[in-house]
Parts: C-alpha cells; sequence; structure tokens
C-alpha cells in the first residue's frame, strides 16, 4: 500500500516539475518570438529609402547594395531560420525532451544575436552617410563663404600683402581645387571621402584665413614699425655715449645685431606666407627691445639722479659730522654731572668712525663721475647705499641725544618723587602721633626706619657726582616700596588699636557675667600693653563673639560711619 502510495506521489512530482519546466520553456519561445518580430520591424527599409534620395552613384550605390542585399537576407533567411527553430523548440518542448529544446534555443538565440549585430551595422553605417551628406552641406556652404571673403582680402587689399600675395594666391588656387573636388565625390556619391575632405578642407581654410588676417600688420612690423623703433634705439644709444654714459655692460651693438637679423628672417618667412612660430617670435623681439629701452632709460634716470642728489649728499655728510662733534661735547659735559654706562660712551666714537667710512666712499665715488669710466647706475646704487646709511646715523644720533637729554630729566623726576616720599613719611608720623597709640610695635619701627634708611640712599645716589642713574633708580625703586609698605601698615595698625578698644570696652559689659569673657578680654588687654595690637583685637573679637555672635561687625560698621 506504502508503496503504491509513494509511486503515485513520484508520478505526480515528475508530471508538476515537468510541467513547471515546460511552462518556463514556452515563456522563452514567447521571448524569442517578440525579439524576432521586433527586428522585422526594425526601420530598416525607411532608412534605406533616405539613401535613394542621394546620387546613387559609385560609393554610395554600393554601399546601398549591400545593405539592401543583408537586409534581404534578414528577412528570406535569417528570421525564417529563426521560426522553424522557434517551432522546433516548442515540439521538444511538448515531448518533454528540455535538452534537445535547450540547444535548439541556443542556436536560436545565436542567429537573432548575428541578426542584431547585422541591423545595427546597418543603420549605423547609413546614419552615417547619410549625417556625412547633411553635414558636407552645411559646412560647405560655411566654407565657401569664409573662402569667398579670403579671395576677396587678397584682391582688394593685394597691395599691403608684399612679396607674400604669391604663396597665398597658390594656396587660394589650390584650396579651389579641392572645392571642386569635393563637387565631384559628392555627384559620384562617394559622401563618406567628401566629408573627410571636408574636415580637412576645414583645417586649410582656417590656416589660410588666419594668414591673410595677421600677415599684412606683421609685415608692417618686420619691415617698418620694428626697423624704425631699432634705428631709433641705435640712435639714442649713439647720442648716450656721445654725453658720456658708460654702456659696455649691455653689449648693446650685439644685441642689435641678433634683433636685426631675427627680425629679415621673419619678414622673409612672412614673405613666403609662413606663419608658425613668427607672431610669437615678433613678440619675443618686441620684449628684447623694451629690455634695452629699459635699461638705457635707467641709466639715464641714474645719472640724474647722481648729479641731482651729489652736491646735496655732500651737505648731509657734514651735517651729520657737525652734529656728531657737538654729540662728543654734550657727552663730555654730561659726563661731568652722570656716570655713563661704557658702550654709551664709546658711541660718539663709534659714529665717527662710520662717518669718515661714508665720506671715503662718497669721495671716490665722486671722484669717479667726471671721468666717465663707471656706470650710472652702479654709481646711483653707491650713492643710495651711502644716503641710506647717512640716514641709519642720523637716526642714531637723535636718540643718542633725546638719552643725553633723558638723563637730567630722570634725575628731576627722582628728586620729586623723594619730596614725595619725604611728605608721605611726614604725614603717616602725624597720623600716627594723632591716634594716641600707646606705643608702636618693634617691627613697625624698623619698617619706620628702613623707610627713612632707603630715602637717604636714593638722595645721596642723587648728590653723588657724577650721577649714577642705574644706581639712583635701584634705590628709589626700594624707597617706594618700604614706603607704599609702611603706608599700608600704619592704617592697618591705627586700625587694629581703634578696633581693640572698641571691642574690649564692648566686651566689658559681659566681663562680670562670663569668666570666660573676664578671662579672654584681660588676655586681649595684656596683649594691649605689649604693643601687640592685633593679636589684642583677635582675642577680644573672639571673646564677645563667644558670647554675643556678630558683634565685631557692628562695632566694625559703627567704626567706619565714625571715621
Amino acid at each position: 500500500m506504502y508503496g503504491i502510495i509513494g509511486a503515485i506521489v513520484v508520478i505526480l512530482i515528475i508530471l508538476i516539475s515537468g510541467f513547471i519546466i515546460r511552462k518556463q520553456y514556452y515563456k522563452e519561445i514567447d521571448k524569442l518570438e517578440a525579439w524576432k518580430i521586433d527586428l522585422m520591424n526594425r526601420p530598416v527599409s525607411d532608412e534605406l529609402g533616405k539613401v535613394k534620395q542621394l546620387n546613387m552613384t559609385g560609393e554610395t550605390e554600393e554601399m546601398f547594395e549591400r545593405w539592401r542585399k543583408s537586409w534581404d537576407d534578414i528577412l528570406e533567411s535569417d528570421l525564417p531560420n529563426v521560426e522553424e527553430k522557434l517551432f522546433e523548440i516548442e515540439e521538444q518542448t511538448d515531448k518533454y525532451m528540455f535538452r534537445k529544446a535547450k540547444a535548439i534555443q541556443a542556436e536560436t538565440e545565436a542567429i537573432l544575436n548575428r541578426v542584431e549585430d547585422k541591423i545595427q551595422t546597418i543603420l549605423t553605417e547609413l546614419d552615417e552617410l547619410v549625417s556625412s551628406e547633411q553635414e558636407n552641406r552645411v559646412e560647405i556652404d560655411e566654407l565657401r563663404t569664409i573662402f569667398k571673403e579670403i579671395k576677396k582680402k587678397l584682391l582688394t587689399h593685394r597691395h599691403t600683402y608684399g612679396k607674400a600675395i604669391k604663396p597665398l594666391d597658390q594656396r587660394a588656387d589650390a584650396l579651389a581645387l579641392e572645392f571642386n573636388q569635393y563637387e565631384e565625390l559628392t555627384q559620384n556619391g562617394n559622401y563618406l571621402g567628401a566629408r573627410n575632405l571636408v574636415m580637412e578642407l576645414k583645417k586649410e581654410i582656417e590656416i589660410l584665413h588666419e594668414k591673410v588676417q595677421k600677415i599684412p600688420d606683421l609685415l608692417t612690423e618686420t619691415g617698418s614699425l620694428l626697423p624704425t623703433q631699432i634705428a631709433e634705439l641705435v640712435e639714442g644709444y649713439e647720442e648716450m655715449i656721445e654725453q658720456g654714459f658708460v654702456l659696455d655692460h649691455l653689449q648693446f651693438n650685439e644685441e642689435m645685431e641678433d634683433i636685426k637679423n631675427t627680425l629679415k628672417e621673419y619678414h622673409d618667412r612672412l614673405e613666403k606666407a609662413e606663419l608658425s612660430d613668427v607672431e610669437k617670435g615678433i613678440g619675443e623681439l618686441k620684449e628684447r627691445m623694451e629690455t634695452i629701452y629699459d635699461l638705457l632709460e635707467k641709466e639715464v634716470y641714474a645719472k640724474n639722479y647722481v648729479f641731482q642728489n651729489t652736491a646735496t649728499t655732500e651737505q648731509l655728510l657734514e651735517t651729520i659730522k657737525s652734529t656728531n662733534e657737538n654729540i662728543k661735547d654734550e657727552t663730555f659735559s654730561v659726563q661731568q654731572s652722570y656716570q655713563l654706562l661704557e658702550e654709551e660712551m664709546t658711541i660718539p666714537l663709534e659714529l665717527e668712525q662710520q662717518i669718515e667710512k661714508l665720506m671715503k666712499r662718497y669721495n671716490l665715488l665722486k671722484a669717479k663721475i667726471p671721468e666717465q669710466q663707471t656706470i650710472y647706475s652702479v654709481l646711483s646704487e653707491q650713492l643710495k647705499e651711502i644716503r641710506s646709511q647717512i640716514e641709519k646715523i642720523q637716526q642714531e644720533q637723535e636718540t643718542f641725544t633725546e638719552h643725553l637729554q633723558s638723563l637730567r630729566k630722570d634725575e628731576i623726576s627722582a628728586r620729586d618723587q623723594v619730596a614725595e616720599l619725604k611728605r608721605n613719611i611726614h604725614d603717616l608720623r602725624r597720623l600716627v602721633k594723632q591716634s594716641n597709640i600707646p606705643g608702636l610695635p618693634d617691627r613697625y619701627q624698623e619698617l619706620f626706619e628702613q623707610a627713612q634708611e632707603h630715602i637717604q640712599d636714593t638722595l645721596r645716589s642723587l648728590n653723588a657726582k657724577p650721577l649714577n642713574t642705574e644706581v639712583v633708580n635701584q634705590h628709589l625703586q626700594q624707597a617706594v616700596s618700604t614706603v607704599d609698605h609702611l603706608q599700608q601698615t600704619t592704617y592697618e595698625l591705627v586700625d587694629s588699636v581703634v578696633l581693640a578698644e572698641k571691642v574690649i570696652q564692648y566686651g566689658n559689659r559681659y566681663r562680670g557675667k562670663y569668666q570666660k569673657v573676664a578671662d579672654g578680654l584681660q588676655r586681649a588687654e595684656a596683649a594691649f600693653r605689649s604693643y601687640d595690637y592685633q593679636a589684642a583685637l583677635e582675642e577680644a573679637a573672639a571673646t564677645v563673639e563667644s558670647v554675643e555672635p556678630g558683634a565685631l561687625k557692628r562695632i566694625e560698621q559703627t567704626y567706619v560711619k565714625q571715621d
């Protein structure tokens, strides 16, 4: 029983599988059929009809016959063959001969791919031919228009081309023959060959058009403008030589000779209608001539600078020399009253040596001017360097003079500060006296004495001959710092004395009630009698705060208001 059921199940599986596979093959047959129909409906016939509108001769006729034969083979042989193959696939599928059906299917796909390639080749070549004819018609008309303009210009402006007119005419005649050749190729149906000719003709006409446009102006430059400029340069050079300019470094004659030869070469090439690199070369010649002109102009400006600034430079040298003598005298005078650093004392001598060197350089330069053997641009640079050094020395002289003058100002300022410090000391002594302080702590008295001592040190350094400003400043800084510290300490001392007394007086109200208050106040009073007012204040404040928190703050506020 189970064996029968198993056999039935296997049979059913086989039948179902076969049905599914057969259905898949039918789908593939439908796809191949649709592909065949698509190929059959390709617009090859319509495209072939477009070719008939062209000249059906020569190459076009040959290509048309080849395309038509290929299309006929597709319709009469390839596609019918596909139809038969599709029928065979269907038969084998119905018989469940799937392997054979698959092999025929592969053959059919191969045929369809070949047909696809054939049709694509036909359509591509057709499009190329038709497009070539259309593009040729448009572009040849444009080229004819440009060519007419070229011919017209060569005819109406012949005199502007000089000897170049002959090769230009010859080239134009050759291009006219190529236009005729285009017509022959087109009439013979050789549209692809005509296309190649049009592309080549386009390049050649562009070249000829450029020559026709540029050669007249370039001939004018090489034959007239530049030779004139060269002559002017030579004339200017010779005049400058007569005026005493030294110009050997420019190698003018060699450069001019090379420019003339190169210019003649370019002119000859232009007369042969050769434009390649000539335009660029002419531009380079212009730059070389411009460079020579700039160098000559530089020498003219240099000469003017030398003659305009030589005398004033000598005056400047005399001025800084005289100024330096005054600085030396002033330095000697200042030394009697002020002590200068060693490097400061040598400044006038160093400046004097620099001035002497500059005067030697200037005298050498001045001697070269009438000799007319030195390049003016070199003399100009040397003179500029001398004047630059003069400016530097002037700045150093001015800075040093200001420093000497500042010494007296620094002394006066220091004396004013000492007087101010002495007034501060006096005011602090009076404040202490008015505050009725029972006695002064030892450390305060020591600080007071230090402040007075630093003031005296500053005064002694101010009265020293010669005065050393560095030492004065050191003592003055110590004095200022010590007096500032003394002032702050004095204010704190007075505040501590007054507050300690007030807090002790305030705490007396609790002395009889609390033994700890009595003991604390007793310790505070002992510190007060020992002139340790800060300790007295701290002890009294802690004692009062222990029984009445916030009392110290109220006492301080009352003191501030009274103060």
